[in-house]
């Protein structure tokens, strides 16, 4: 069971004192409070608008009202956003969304759960919105706002080039070859990494009218996932993975495999026009910190140098930094040969001989599973225990929006609608739930085996591990069941000593034999990469990049990061979508003189 160290509690209906709050129309109900809160911020009256909360309620924002990530909890630390943004922001035009999948729906969570939520939209001084309001019920007969989201969709003035507002044709390929080597201007933003990520956010900021330029080590887009190890397959749902502009086609698989993944990236680029320098490098970079531009040279393989002046850097270079391989000693004494997970392949190539598997993450089983099929004696070396959950669960995780008929953008902000405080209760509810019913055959069958689980960080299960950890999971796509058949092997309980020249040694006396040994032990900090670009003292300005701040936001990606013209974009398919297009109006309002961070202080 977890020690429960969040102060935060839900609005449960015994907490609040309620027993029947069906007996409504949710319509009326979210009208009325709507109404209060619409006259309350046109006064600008801000002690009216948190009496619409409970005392513990939540407002969090994206880039609406802080041009930032934020969290604020309880109605002194609302007030305290609202006095210093309200009137900045000329928060107005709120409109109850009545239309299907956003109208006011009063939603039982669990038995003793419940709350009404709806969706009204906004504008401000600069771009348009989406609120999402989760209300809960009093005895009164009152209903007060447990949680708020306000969401920037849009700039008003700057709209992205989609739709009606899309180019009427597109340019010669002689133009577009002098596009792609900016022959006769400068990029505003140079990407660093082709990978999805990167290409999501270079798009987004290409259609809001920001000249950007990618550039990648690697010969061809893509190859960040065609060089992985051949059975690799996106852990998550193809309608969980769609990118901006250009969906999937309907006919692909449910879970998408690299070498597909990477074809379509090379497409999505060369559709959505982006413009990419490929066998490329950074060999230097320098920051004027009076006129806020970078100047960069790039070493551009065989095409020679250039050198760029450009007001942005943003590093997409992954979520991770350099591989880790633990230090053993004897490695010299070893027979066989040492990868790390980066360098895997194919378990074809070892048929017939003994691998071990260091760690037990998503990688881990992958490679365990892939080396059993090939007909390798396996074994994996468990350091920890780690978080199963099978692929169904994964659904009923990341909640059921995610589908054909269902869109995707709506599907991202209700997924962010509630603040992490909040979602982790409902994780840590959910998470046990999970292991107990769905998921309980798999887990009892890898307690038989001898391989140890957990219910993840504060026992709120994976997406507690991705965001704090980035890792400590295993998502089951089959590996956990050639676990409990006994095809792949498991050794833990004691820490490795060292290599001999067969195998490892095991600080119990004990030794595995392996021909091969795969440390899919993970990568080193994200900043890794920042650092051999932009040197020492740039990256001491960066505190932390990836993991949770104080109010439960990711710290440092996507917002500013403790450095002007420096950002950072990393993530799963399904965060890129949906920040990239927030990180690209950021980009935009400060190009503009709409955004200026030393005026936005709370």
């Amino acid at each position: 069971m977890v020690i429960n160290t969040f102060s935060q509690r839900l609005p449960t209906l015994d907490r609040l004192g309620v027993t029947d709050p069906f007996n409504v129309s949710s319509s009326e109900v979210a009208t009325e409070w709507l109404n209060a809160f619409s006259a309350a911020i046109s006064q600008n009256d801000t002690a009216a608008v948190v009496d619409l909360f409970l005392d513990d309620g939540f407002w969090k924002d994206v880039i609406a009202l802080t041009w930032d990530l934020r969290t604020f909890e309880g109605r002194k630390d609302i007030k305290r956003l609202l006095d210093a943004r309200l009137a900045a922001t000329g928060l107005h035009e709120l409109c109850l969304s009545q239309e299907s999948l956003k109208e006011p729906v009063l939603q039982k969570v669990y038995d003793d759960l419940v709350w009404l939520r709806f969706c009204f939209g906004f504008s401000t001084k600069h771009g348009k919105g989406t609120a999402v309001v989760y209300l809960v019920p009093l005895p009164d007969s009152k209903w007060k706002a447990y949680s708020l989201l306000t969401c920037l969709d849009s700039l008003t003035d700057f709209p992205q080039k989609v739709g009606p507002l899309r180019n009427g044709r597109s340019g010669s390929e002689e133009k577009r070859r002098e596009e792609t080597e900016f022959s006769n201007n400068d990029p505003t933003v140079l990407v660093i990494g082709a990978g999805h990520v990167g290409l999501e956010t270079a798009a987004r900021l290409k259609y809001m009218g920001v000249p950007t330029l990618i550039i990648d080590k690697k010969p061809r887009v893509g190859d960040s996932w065609r060089e992985r190890y051949k059975t690799l397959c996106l852990h998550h749902s193809i309608w969980y993975s769609q990118m901006p502009y250009l969906k999937f086609p309907s006919t692909w698989p449910v879970y998408i495999p690299a070498p597909k993944l990477a074809d379509w990236l090379e497409a999505y680029a060369s559709f959505l026009e982006l413009d990419i320098w490929s066998s490329s490098t950074i060999t230097k970079t320098s920051w004027n910190d009076s006129t806020k531009i970078w100047t960069v040279e790039v070493n551009r393989g065989g095409k020679g140098t250039r050198i760029l002046t450009v007001k942005h850097l943003v590093f997409a270079t992954g979520s991770a930094g350099r591989p880790r391989v633990p230090d053993v000693p004897g490695k010299a004494s070893f027979k066989g040969s040492v990868l790390h997970s980066s360098e895997f392949k194919s378990g074809a190539h070892h048929t017939g001989k003994k691998a071990i598997v260091v760690g037990c993450g998503n990688s881990a089983h992958d490679i365990a599973q892939d080396f059993y099929r090939h007909g390798v004696d396996v074994t994996m070396y468990q350091r920890s225990s780690t978080f199963v959950i099978s692929v169904e669960s994964m659904k009923a995780v990341l909640g059921v929006a995610y589908r054909d008929d269902f869109p995707t953008e709506l599907a991202d902000t209700y997924g962010t609608s509630l603040p992490w405080a909040v979602a982790r209760r409902l994780h840590q509810r959910m998470t046990p739930m999970i292991a107990e019913t769905t998921d309980k055959a798999i887990l009892d069958g890898l307690a038989e085996a001898g391989f140890k689980t957990n219910l993840g960080l504060h026992d709120a299960g994976i997406i507690s591990l991705y965001l704090e950890r980035g890792g400590g999971y295993y998502i089951n796509t089959g590996a956990s069941q050639s676990i409990i058949d006994g095809h792949i092997k498991i050794k833990n309980g004691s820490a490795i000593e060292s290599f001999t020249e067969n195998g490892l040694r095991f600080a119990d006396g004990t030794e595995l034999q392996g021909d091969v040994v795969v440390f899919a032990t993970g990568y080193g900090d994200v900043r890794d990469f920042m650092r051999d670009v932009c040197g020492d003292e740039i990256a001491s300005k960066i505190p932390r990049v990836w993991g949770l701040d104080e109010e439960g936001q990711t710290a440092g990606v996507w917002r500013y990061c403790g450095h002007d013209g420096l950002w950072f974009a990393n993530g799963n398919l399904a965060l890129a979508r949906f920040h990239s297009l927030h990180l690209a109006m950021q980009i935009k309002a400060i190009e503009e003189g709409i955004l200026n961070k030393a005026d936005v202080v709370i």
